[in-house]
């Protein structure tokens, strides 16, 4: 019994840490651990159906193990930011400005080729109207063209739009990112003001953004 909790759980975590290896473009949809589940439970519950030898609850216990397993890192997933980004990653941007950033193709294990795939799927043939194209953890692809070239864009009623800058998390969930707080350019006298203007604290802020512009968003908790 106890060797079956083990085998379970041995399993789940090398296949997380396998599907991860492999690239998120592996994923499709879903986040790695969500995968994970869904290919082990099919495997688990197919075994004792087919092997009739094999007792009911041996086929069970690793099955709800699985399952209780993934409740719990559910729940820690939404409280433990490391771990997060540990199973599942973190957005990967692979055009920024209007670059192509090869070091993070290479680490999403995506072409050149795949990448302009992408981006016809989502309508765009020319790669230089791209300012911004980030892979998401569920391994879609976000993309936003430069302002003049979006739909119903502002470039073809002869209007220059002012430019757009990717926004940087602060604060999400009540947690502070120093690390995002010192790429943004911003210390932390600057987080005291935006939250004293909300009147507000880093434990009852939802998120906290700012970009290139200054442009500041903040929500509260309790605005949820």
């Amino acid at each position: 019994m106890i060797l079956a909790y083990f085998r379970a759980i041995i399993l789940y975590l090398v296949l997380i840490v396998s599907v991860r290896l492999m690239g998120k473009r592996q994923i499709g949809q879903m986040e790695a651990g969500e995968f994970v589940v869904a290919m082990v439970i099919a495997d688990l519950a197919a075994v004792p159906m087919q092997d009739s030898s094999i007792p009911l609850l041996s086929g069970l216990v690793p099955l709800l193990t699985v399952v209780g397993l993934e409740l719990v890192l559910s729940f820690l997933l939404l409280k433990c930011v490391w771990l997060r980004k540990l199973l599942c990653g973190m957005p990967v941007i692979l055009i920024d400005n209007g670059k192509v950033l090869p070091e993070n193709l290479r680490r999403t294990r995506l072409t050149l080729d795949e990448l302009i795939s992408h981006l016809r799927q989502k309508d765009i043939l020319n790669l230089n109207t791209v300012q911004y194209a980030i892979l998401e953890t569920d391994g879609n692809l976000s993309v936003f063209p430069y302002p003049e070239y979006q739909p119903a864009s502002a470039g073809d009623a002869g209007i220059s739009p002012p430019g757009q800058s990717m926004p940087v998390t602060i604060i999400a969930d009540g947690r502070l990112s120093r690390e995002e707080l010192l790429r943004s350019g911003k210390d932390m006298p600057w987080l005291r003001k935006i939250l004293g203007q909300h009147r507000a604290r880093q434990e009852t802020t939802l998120l906290l953004t700012v970009d290139s512009e200054e442009n500041v968003i903040w929500i509260g908790k309790s605005d949820r």
